[in-house]
């Protein structure tokens, strides 16, 4: 397939080797599971136990609620413990509602839902209703739920399931792991998606740096006619699903569109292998392949691990810290987010656990901006990191969305290439989130404008209704007095006057 030139990106020291040869392994049951009840985009699930409940691996313990939002289920067997706040594995550390569910040591899964015997012959909407049951999300990072994006076949005309397997950032091997183990899962997943879709075509991206994974899903595909794998061209970020649908079609997407508008949806991988599992076995999604690495990590793995084990578990799994972490990192280098504490637990879109020293963060005082125009020619989406952040440090907004600042998606490349060290990215999503809330409050502000008019047309309407009563209950002006009315009216005069 021909291949198609992409804008800007970086060639940074990926270092995947720590791990790329460490087959996935098994975590070690922890003491306690932690599961928060919003580990995906939209709403938190709706909590189904309660303290004391005896549950089985695999028995929804939480249920999505609302248009975006995913059910959980208990990753093994055991007892929950209670329904309290737990810190989120988010910069903020700020506590959620979190499920703590105490293993039996028994790992005995409870009633499934029956296999789809032929997913195939299946109606879509059971695809779909089986995914969205089992909890699945996006698992490169994003963690929406993938039974929205599936019903997007019933909405639009979809030409390609296009499966990311780039794993772009550094350190990170989950994926490629999961594809070199598990290949035939992985096209099985994906056939079964493309069917609720209705896509004819289904192409698979891996970045070239990966090439055992690139054969063995491959020959997976192989027997599949509308399946091909493409090997792309290490350059971050290619993982991302709009730059890679370019490198692909030669298709740039506008900006506030989707791929789905030019009929191609981008699954991950490993996504896909939840879908094989949800489909074919009735297996909710329970656990996840996280790549532990980095230079204070003694022994880097890949491992499998289930949703709610601490952070601080899978890092004494592997050998604990070799050396002082000067920042421990959830997910990849580039666009993950620091961890407030190793107590935060293992989520669903978590694909990476990076204990990083002061060397590999290079991190230094940001000197004043040289114009040497670096991160104008590595910015994947086009825009002018430079100009964007010269506005916000002055607090012109306004300016910095004229000059695209949305559509920035903190790929961290202009950060990464700065001489002047500036934290650009830092600047962006402190502005996307500062227009975010001015878009709430204008929302909200006409929102209530809308409802005090509305209410001043109701009193209006109750006032006019009001003074129509009264005057319907009043003689029209000029008309004779009631017969009743005259004679109490003669009699009254007679008195006066005998």
């Amino acid at each position: 397939m021909k291949l198609f030139p992409v804008r800007g990106g970086i060639h940074p020291e990926y270092r995947k080797d720590l791990t790329s040869e460490k087959a996935i392994v098994v975590l070690p049951m922890s003491a306690a599971l932690y599961i928060p009840l919003q580990q995906h985009i939209g709403a938190p699930a709706e909590v189904l136990v309660t303290a004391g409940d005896q549950v089985k691996k695999g028995q929804m313990i939480a249920r999505n609620q609302g248009t975006v939002s995913a059910s959980h289920h208990a990753p093994t067997s055991g007892r929950i413990r209670e329904i309290t706040e737990v810190a989120a594995p988010h910069p903020s550390g700020l506590p959620q509602t979190t499920i703590i569910l105490e293993p039996d040591g028994k790992d005995e899964w409870g009633e499934l839902p029956e296999p789809i015997a032929d997913p195939f012959a299946a109606d879509p909407r059971a695809i779909n209703d089986r995914v969205a049951q089992s909890g699945i999300v996006g698992m490169g990072g994003a963690a929406f739920p993938s039974a929205i994006k599936l019903n997007l076949g019933g909405q639009k005309k979809l030409e390609i399931l296009l499966l990311n397997g780039a794993e772009c950032e550094p350190y990170l091997t989950c994926d490629d792991r999961v594809m070199r183990e598990h290949a035939d899962e992985v096209v099985d997943g994906a056939r079964i998606m493309a069917h609720a879709l209705g896509t004819p075509r289904i192409v698979i991206g891996i970045e070239q740096n990966k090439p055992q994974a690139i054969e063995l899903m491959t020959r997976a595909a192989s027997v599949f006619s509308n399946v091909e794998v493409v090997a792309v061209p290490v350059q971050y970020p290619m993982g991302s699903e709009r730059h890679l649908v370019q490198a692909i079609t030669g298709i740039e997407t506008p900006a506030r569109k989707l791929t789905a508008d030019l009929g191609i949806v981008v699954h991950n991988v490993s996504t896909a292998r939840a879908v094989h599992h949800a489909v074919r076995f009735g297996r909710p999604l329970v656990a996840r392949v996280v790549t532990v690495s980095g230079g204070a990590i003694r022994d880097p793995k890949n491992i499998l691990a289930p949703i709610g084990a601490r952070i601080a578990d899978l890092v004494e799994f592997c050998g604990g810290f070799a050396a002082r972490p000067e920042n421990v990192v959830n997910g990849g280098p580039m666009m993950g987010q620091p961890l407030p504490s190793l107590d935060a637990p293992v989520v669903k879109g978590t694909s990476g656990i990076l204990a990083l020293t002061a060397e590999e963060i290079n991190d230094r005082p940001d000197s004043a901006c040289i114009r040497c125009g670096n991160c104008i020619t590595i910015c994947p989406c086009g825009l002018s990191p430079v100009e964007m952040s010269a506005f916000i440090r002055k607090d012109n907004l306004e300016m910095a969305a004229k000059l695209g600042v949305t559509d920035c998606f903190s790929c961290g490349s202009c950060s990464w290439v700065c001489p002047s060290h500036i934290p650009l990215v830092h600047y962006f999503n402190y502005a996307k989130g500062a227009l975010r809330d001015q878009e709430n409050d204008r929302r909200k502000n006409e929102r209530i404008k809308t409802l005090a008019e509305v209410r001043t047309i109701r009193i209006e309407k109750a006032a006019e209704a009001k003074r129509a009563a009264l005057a319907a209950r009043k003689p029209a002006a000029g008309t004779a007095p009631a017969a009743g009315a005259s004679e109490a009216k003669a009699t009254t005069e007679e008195k006066v006057n005998p």
